[in-house]
């Protein structure tokens, strides 16, 4: 009787539990519909006041439906600053930046995690060291810098002192570290494979998640930034954030211009996003496995 019962319990306890958490289903749909139209909703409204006229934001009821002045808008923008170089030159700088990072960190991860060398936990601790130092004390030192070699007003006073991280080397140490075993590693060797081989051909493609995730935090960045492009460009050969500023500076601030503009710099953020997408869910799933 007691062998038949316990199970029957069991049962029980698991088809009340079932049923609870289905009745629960809806409210949790809810809430994460609710949480993600107000993430969206910054989004639209930019959208909605980039494709209206100006006299309307300042009506006592403002437009919640997109206008039909997104065009008009566009073409202002374009013709108030040097918004298409601006682009251009963000894109140049986002993407060497993203590229650099993912290649020189996961290197230098792969080294630091696989490789046995002569004061690598010490070097390991000075690169994290540095991450507690703030960006704004090497500012000067790095526009003296900058200045002696010439490249103040070029893209490459952006790209260069950007192309590698602290943060990179640490997140790409870990993504080693868990991705990449050290039977394998030692087995590459053993078969005869070079150093750079193993790096290419076993440790990448097993930290292609993280890589990814590292690339998109390095994009965004680099997109973003604003303070040092503002020091060391000039404002015939702007940055997007430098732009913007451009267009939200004047007399008195046109919504619409300003908004439109932003609406234009987000856009290739969000395309990157959503091509590295699958990576990225890739890397979270898996770390949800492994935890």
């Amino acid at each position: 009787m007691t062998t038949t019962a316990l199970p029957q319990t069991h049962r029980r306890r698991s088809g009340a539990s079932t049923t609870g958490s289905g009745r629960l289903r809806p409210f949790i749909y809810l809430l994460l519909t609710a949480i993600i139209a107000a993430s969206a909703f910054p989004l639209y409204w930019t959208f909605v006041v980039a494709s209206s006229d100006n006299s309307a934001i300042g009506e006592a009821t403002p437009p919640l439906v997109p206008g039909g002045n997104l065009f008009d808008n566009i073409s202002r923008v374009f013709d108030s600053s040097e918004f298409g170089l601006a682009l251009t030159n963000s894109a140049i700088v986002a993407t060497t930046v993203a590229v650099g990072n993912v290649l020189f960190a996961s290197m230098a991860g792969f080294a630091f995690a696989r490789l046995k060398f002569r004061g690598r936990n010490a070097l390991l601790v000075t690169v994290i060291g540095t991450m507690m130092v703030p960006t704004q004390l090497g500012i000067i030192p790095l526009y003296l810098l900058t200045t002696d070699l010439g490249w103040t007003g070029h893209l490459q006073a952006l790209i260069v002192p950007a192309l590698v991280s602290a943060f990179g080397v640490f997140w790409m140490r870990q993504a080693v570290e868990e991705a990449v075993p050290k039977e394998l590693v030692e087995a590459a060797f053993v078969d005869g494979c070079s150093l750079v081989r193993v790096y290419w051909h076993v440790a990448l493609p097993a930290i292609r998640p993280a890589a990814a995730v590292l690339g998109l935090f390095m994009f965004m960045g680099a997109w973003n930034d604003f303070f040092w492009p503002l020091v060391v460009l000039n404002p015939e050969n702007p940055t997007v954030q430098v732009a913007l500023s451009v267009l939200a500076s004047g007399y008195y601030t046109d919504y619409a211009l300003m908004l439109t503009g932003a609406l234009l710099g987000v856009l290739p953020v969000l395309g990157v996003f959503l091509l590295l997408a699958r990576q990225i869910v890739g890397g979270i799933m898996a770390g949800a496995v492994k935890g």
